[in-house]
């Protein structure tokens, strides 16, 4: 299937979705990146949330949802970009944050999966951007590639955060200890491969007030796209999925998905 084609659903103007986790500000997106955001207003997804992976990306971001209030900023800075952090980014960041439309602090986390990475930096940058998170009573978007077991227990332990764990790949334990702690669960084109057995059980008998839609797009395509740039259109397939995988109906889980990421990210204050 070509990125510009679209599957057909039933009732597809129905629907309402928002992707909660979407780089748009992504150079992949520089030839056409209005019409993405077309084609994802197209299926129904009428909010998106941006992320930002370091200071330099705060300003893009900022400009580009200025234009559109369908998109929703967030700043943070991603471990996958250590090498480009400094201690006063996040003295920074907190500046940042004063801004009105910010909806959260990320894309922040560990990553553990690359040996490259310092996971002693690592570890510095999450804790004081976490605590920035606790004092703005802002919402976090975290990476935690590679190292779930550590996020988790971090969280738990500074408490009085919430959130959501981005492109969840843990197990069914590791799960139900961030709903424990109020912590939602961010699924994306992953769960649209049929190898993915683990994550497709727990996303069939995961309370649904903890889950989440996302693109994460340009990256992570789903089966339909393996290969291809992914973009926000593509979460109408995770929704469907999602949905034959719970056994509920596309608008009963695009209902209370929207919800779940309107709640959390304070959407409709933003948007009222």
């Amino acid at each position: 299937m070509s990125r510009n084609s679209l599957p057909v659903h039933e009732n597809r103007s129905m629907l309402e979705l928002i992707d909660s986790h979407v780089h748009l500000d992504d150079g992949a997106f520089d030839s056409d990146r209005s019409a993405v955001i077309e084609r994802a207003g197209c299926v129904g997804v009428e909010g998106m949330v941006v992320p930002g992976v370091d200071a330099e990306s705060w300003p893009r971001i900022k400009a580009l949802c200025a234009q559109d209030d369908r998109l929703h900023p967030a700043f943070g800075l991603h471990p996958m970009f250590l090498r480009q952090h400094v201690p006063a980014d996040v003295d920074a960041l907190s500046s940042w944050l004063d801004q009105d439309n910010v909806v959260a602090v990320g894309e922040i986390g560990l990553d553990f999966h690359d040996q490259d990475l310092d996971a002693d930096v690592q570890r510095y940058f999450f804790l004081r951007q976490l605590r920035v998170a606790r004092e703005r009573e802002l919402p976090v978007i975290v990476h935690a590639r590679g190292a779930l077991e550590e996020v988790s227990l971090t969280l738990r332990r500074m408490g009085g955060l919430r959130g959501v764990v981005h492109s969840f790949s843990g197990s069914l334990q590791q799960a139900r200890h961030l709903w424990d702690i109020g912590f939602h669960l961010g699924i994306g084109g992953p769960v649209t491969y049929p190898r993915a057995q683990r994550l497709r059980s727990i996303v069939a008998q995961m309370p649904i007030e903890f889950l989440l839609l996302e693109s994460d797009a340009p990256d992570q395509p789903g089966a339909a796209h393996r290969g291809e740039r992914n973009e926000p259109a593509h979460v109408i397939e995770v929704l469907q999925c999602v949905a034959a995988l719970r056994g509920e109906t596309e608008a009963q889980v695009a209902s209370a998905t929207s919800a779940n990421a309107r709640r959390l990210f304070g959407l409709d204050r933003r948007n009222g």
